[in-house]
């Protein structure tokens, strides 16, 4: 491998409300044989976050700290530095609006060309966004030639008019220059920001899960991301205002306890599923670091997280319902996040929202860490690969944050 692949890092920072992570990789060639080129994640830590909540910063010092000490923990175990990050994005200000852009096409031959189709999105990227929002992705959903609808790819084909069916995200920018600014001050550069939940399902999910019809539901602290795919195309996102935290704060209340004790108890002895536990079993809350000895049922405490896993389920359903895929997604919910850990979540979740679900780890990237298998670092990890999309191959240099461009690119990359 020259030396220049070697140091083409690809770096994927990932801010939540309970821990900041970071996964490192690079592009290497495949098998001894260097047939085609593989994702290889060199590395990965994380630690507490500070100054974040719900998704959005809250004290800019704070999470400068967190991620200053994430990278420089990142750096240690990857022994390279790192001067760059694809910077996920994620809280309850995203929002998501559908657009349409029509334009002519230029050649005299009436050829589609990209250039055509990079109009297109220019033109369906131009709408009227609330106040003091901005475009994050414009998210392609299908193209239309001359009233022939349903078009994948139009570039080579023959026509007059192209339109293009878009979903554009968007986000505060408020919160976005408050999030750049914290890592900027941290000292890294962004190669762009990326809505969270759509570079986890670029780790978590195949292309084949993408056309029967899925959705990608990342539990994290605060907030719940959800993004729906059919036919290949990104058919709904949304955020959800709930999160794993909620579970925490619901045991500090019905045991009577401190935040710290309730998160142990959540992390050690949580089940979703109160008929899995035995009525005889408890929990000594003072082994979880309570001041006292209090003994309490370990049922009690898996009913009241039963209760807020279903308020999430039921939540995520209403969300499916609103594009009328509520059970109607063959390859069924992709559970990633830390919050997916809960034990008992796959089984409520097949009883309640009436489909598949299983826990997604992210497919086709080799590791020498095994963080690649904790459900926590699948956003972190889908950054990397959503930044080795862009980059195409080793050696081609990055261009800093250009909406249009990294649209484009984003989409010769899933075109078939």
């Amino acid at each position: 491998m020259s030396s220049k692949t070697q140091k083409q890092l690809i770096a994927g920072l990932d801010i939540g409300s309970t821990a900041v992570r970071m996964a490192v990789g690079q592009i290497v060639p495949r098998g001894d044989d260097g047939d085609g080129y593989e994702l290889q994640i060199l590395g990965a830590a994380e630690v507490r976050s500070e100054g974040v909540s719900k998704g959005v910063v809250a004290s800019i010092e704070d999470v400068v700290s967190s991620v200053s000490a994430c990278y420089e923990k990142t750096e240690r175990i990857v022994g390279s530095p790192i001067d760059t990050v694809w910077l996920g994005i994620s809280g309850i200000h995203i929002l998501a609006q559908h657009s349409k852009g029509v334009v002519a096409v230029s050649k005299a031959d009436n050829e589609i060309s990209e250039e055509d189709v990079t109009r297109a999105l220019e033109a369906a990227r131009s709408i009227s966004t609330p106040l003091n929002y901005e475009v994050l992705h414009v998210l392609p959903k299908s193209f239309t030639v001359d009233g022939q609808t349903g078009i994948k790819d139009p570039v080579g084909m023959t026509g007059t008019r192209v339109e293009v069916e878009a979903q554009i995200i968007l986000g505060a920018s408020s919160q976005i220059k408050n999030l750049t600014k914290a890592v900027y001050r941290s000292g890294l550069e962004i190669d762009d920001l990326v809505l969270s939940i759509l570079a986890t399902s670029e780790a978590a999910v195949t292309s084949r899960q993408k056309d029967l019809g899925v959705a990608v539901v990342d539990i994290g602290g605060a907030t719940t991301g959800l993004a729906v795919f059919e036919e290949g195309d990104i058919v709904h996102t949304a955020i959800l205002p709930v999160g794993s935290e909620h579970i925490t704060n619901d045991l500090a209340i019905g045991l009577r306890t401190s935040i710290e004790t309730a998160e142990k108890v959540k992390i050690k002895f949580g089940d979703s599923v109160p008929d899995n536990i035995s009525r005889k079993d408890e929990i000594d809350l003072y082994e979880m670091g309570a001041a006292d000895h209090e003994v309490i049922k370990r049922r009690y405490a898996s009913e009241i997280i039963e209760a807020r896993v279903e308020e999430i389920l039921f939540k995520i359903d209403q969300e499916l319902r609103k594009i009328e895929r509520s059970g109607l997604l063959p390859a069924g919910i992709v559970f990633v996040g830390a919050g997916s850990k809960m034990p008992g979540l796959i089984d409520m979740a097949k009883k309640h929202l009436r489909l598949p679900a299983v826990l997604g780890y992210p497919l086709e990237v080799a590791s020498v860490t095994d963080k690649v298998n904790d459900l926590g670092f699948v956003t972190a990890i889908g950054l990397v690969k959503w930044g080795s999309m862009m980059i195409g191959r080793p050696g081609v240099a990055v261009n800093r944050p250009n909406p249009i461009k990294s649209v484009s690119k984003w989409i010769k990359s899933i075109l078939p």
